[in-house]
């Protein structure tokens, strides 16, 4: 997905943001809202959060996290399918799915300028740190503020390198006269990456108050971390990334597998890195992220639940080892049953019985929402639910992989254990012989 262009950046309105706690449905303070008596933060970096809420807020960004980013991420592997109806999304979504990207397909740009966006309010927020002298803020606070722009700044920049290869790295606010920027090689990218990582874990907490969950904390930083290691085959260096987030105490795989992805699973144990939604009934799309309706089933009447892209296809079907309980809440099938099996495998994970008049065969069961808070917000978008981009279950298993590639015999014997650490929690309630223990580390 290479692109030759240079990039003309504005600076846009910032718009306050906030994190949710456990009581987000119920009796939830609006996001963005900065009230006198939020002040000082706790834990935080109050004097900055007007900045780094204008940051975080980019994460629910159309550009940044809906059409453009799953159709790059998901839809270009061999595990998912654009879904929706034939002609939905044109020609874009199908260079986008099938590889011969132009320099004019808008799935491609709209990425492109909403994370650079993102990127230049992180900026924003580092220049504010180094040069607002009408800011009184403490050396802890100052550092704090740097450490949280400079992670988002890194995500932004790790998911720009994967999309495009070479870009321009800008790591300042720029000038008028400043605004054509060369592209840099992805070494320079990947180096520059690690750097910001390497300084977020170093000076983020490791846990916030629950009123700021979903802010940047050392777990999210380490996590992200192994994973860009993980990616350069960095081996030793990303097992030791992802043991720091393993050893850390603040999370674990308790929690089971069939609600990670519910809106009662949201920022849970095993939550790494998530981002942050919600809604209310009188503003139904209210402080929402669009990923979760454009992932939506796509039929008619009560079905008519978003726009049915993403969807799981054959291949990633066959890959499930038999009785997988995975499959279950990956697949929501279209019913074609005369009548129904027991168990009815047509059933929702809110056990409703599905339809035949589906467009696809399949629909993402994930970003499957629950048909109460649908009725609490008189919405099907599904705008309230939060957005799962790192998991604890994907640090252990970059660990296995890193530790394995490392080699010697302790580190494969801790590769097997974390691997199969997550086949345990995977196989609860399964029939015996689900998913049994990995001994090899030559298994296919």
């Amino acid at each position: 997905m290479n692109t030759r262009k240079n990039i003309i950046l504005a600076l846009i309105a910032t718009i306050m943001f906030s994190s949710t706690g456990c009581q987000k449905f119920l009796d939830t303070q609006r996001q963005g809202e900065y009230t006198t008596e939020d002040y000082p933060y706790p834990s935080g970096s109050g004097p900055y959060d007007v900045f780094l809420y204008a940051a975080y807020n980019d994460l629910r960004s159309y550009g940044v996290h809906a059409t453009g980013f799953f159709l790059a991420t998901s839809v270009r592997s061999d595990d998912a399918d654009k879904g929706s109806s034939p002609t939905d999304g044109g020609a874009d979504a199908s260079s986008m799915d099938l590889f011969p990207v132009l320099p004019n397909n808008g799935f491609s740009n709209g990425m492109w300028t909403a994370y650079y966006t993102f990127i230049a309010k992180c900026n924003t927020v580092l220049q504010n740190v180094e040069t607002n002298n009408n800011i009184v803020a403490t050396d802890a606070q100052k550092l704090q503020a740097q450490a949280e722009a400079r992670f988002l700044r890194a995500y932004a920049y790790f998911n720009l390198v994967r999309f495009y290869g070479r870009i321009p790295l800008i790591d300042k606010v720029l000038a008028v006269d400043q605004y054509n920027v060369p592209q840099s090689q992805p070494a320079q990218i990947y180096a520059f990456i690690e750097a910001d990582l390497q300084f977020a874990a170093a000076n983020l907490p490791v846990s916030w108050d629950k009123k700021f969950v979903g802010r940047s904390s050392k777990g999210m930083a380490n996590g992200l971390l192994a994973k860009v290691y993980l990616t350069q085959q960095k081996w030793a260096a990303a097992m030791g990334a992802a043991n720091m987030v393993m050893t850390s105490g603040q999370y674990d795989l308790t929690t089971p597998y069939n609600t990670i992805f519910g809106e009662t699973g949201e920022n849970s144990k095993e939550s790494v890195f998530e981002v942050q939604a919600t809604a209310s009934a009188s503003v139904p799309t209210d402080n929402g992220i669009e990923a979760i309706q454009w992932q939506g089933v796509r039929a008619p009447g009560d079905w008519n639940l978003g726009y049915g892209w993403n969807v799981p296809n054959t291949n990633l079907e066959n890959a499930y080892e038999a009785n997988d309980p995975r499959k279950a809440r990956t697949f929501l099938y279209r019913n074609t049953a005369a009548t129904l099996a027991s168990p009815n495998p047509f059933k929702t994970v809110y056990g409703e019985t599905t339809a035949t008049t589906w467009e696809n065969p399949a629909y993402n069961h994930k970003v499957y929402t629950n048909p109460s808070f649908r009725a609490l917000y008189n919405n099907r978008a599904g705008r309230w639910m939060n957005m799962r981009v790192l998991r604890y279950a994907d640090v252990v298993l970059m660990y296995a992989e890193a530790a394995n590639e490392v080699g010697g015999a302790g580190n494969i014997t801790a590769a097997l254990a974390a691997l199969n650490s997550v086949r345990a929690r995977a196989r609860t309630g399964a029939p015996a012989g689900t998913l049994p223990d990995v001994v090899t580390t030559d298994q296919a």
